[in-house]
């Protein structure tokens, strides 16, 4: 029904138990999720995740007959300094959230670029330093689960929410196994065009989220900013972009019940500019 490189973030519909989500998501006509495992925003997956947990996510998937194409997910700061105790922990949990990647046969594991705070907690270079070395470690970490680690690089609320801070995570970054996801409103709200990310991350960029938005607001449905996805999409295709896009709909101009239409409405437009 909708292009085969267009999914759908499980957090569009992050009101809804994860198995109505899945439900909802596949009626709609979509064949691939991103699954949203981010404490406070989607809970579609425990932040103390366990063995058992992992099988009920992974049963549920497969019992929806949707893809996973990643795992969107959290463990933490990683600009914050911890003690071996805490270094521990996140590694912990980092092994758990790539036992769930793997489990529901998703290509990768998203983590953010730092902590929910544009100021830093050290010095900015040296916190981006930080970041970078704590992706780098998790994306040698995700290749021994057999599965990618990717970071959305530019992210408005986060440490890099500037296109200057996520370009010089990505320097930082250059050469490790870690990849790219340019979400394209926040890209917008930053104040940035998506072609300007675009173009400086190109042969980086593993995979695009999609919403709308306007400088300082990222909640916005599909129509209703100031995104060019149709400027944005030719920029990914002149920058060799064959990697597939989310609708990560969480959007504040809807209510729950036009979440559904809005959806599909917005993987139509979207199937015809791919």
């Amino acid at each position: 029904m909708f292009h085969d490189r267009l999914g759908c973030s499980s957090i569009s519909f992050r009101h809804l138990p994860l198995t109505e989500a899945l439900a909802t998501m596949a009626g709609l006509g979509f064949e691939e999720i991103d699954l949203g495992a981010l404490p406070g925003v989607c809970d579609h997956v425990r932040f103390e995740i366990t063995d058992a947990d992992i099988a009920e996510v992974a049963a549920r998937v497969a019992d929806s007959g949707l893809r996973v194409r990643s795992v969107n997910g959290d463990i933490g700061d990683l600009n914050a300094t911890l003690d071996g105790a805490r270094l521990a922990a996140r590694a912990a949990h980092l092994d758990r959230l790539l036992t769930l990647t793997r489990a529901v046969g998703a290509e990768a594991l998203v983590l953010p670029c730092g902590a929910l705070d544009p100021q830093p907690v050290q010095s900015l270079g040296e916190d981006i330093d930080l970041v970078a070395q704590q992706l780098a470690v998790a994306g040698e970490r995700a290749a021994a689960f057999g599965v990618g680690l990717w970071t959305e690089s530019l992210h408005y609320y986060r440490l890099c929410g500037t296109l200057d801070r996520a370009l010089a995570l990505a320097d930082r970054l250059a050469g490790t196994r870690v990849r790219h996801v340019v979400d394209l409103s926040h890209v917008v709200a930053s104040g940035s065009r998506p072609e300007q990310a675009i173009g400086a991350l190109a042969g980086r960029i593993a995979h695009v989220h999609l919403r709308d938005a306007v400088p300082g607001n990222i909640n916005l449905s599909i129509g209703n900013g100031s995104v060019d996805f149709a400027g944005a999409l030719a920029a990914l295709r002149g920058a060799g972009f064959h990697g597939h896009f989310s609708l990560e709909l969480e959007a504040h101009d809807l209510t729950h019940e036009e979440r559904p239409a809005a959806a599909a409405k917005a993987a139509s437009f979207i199937s015809d500019l791919i």
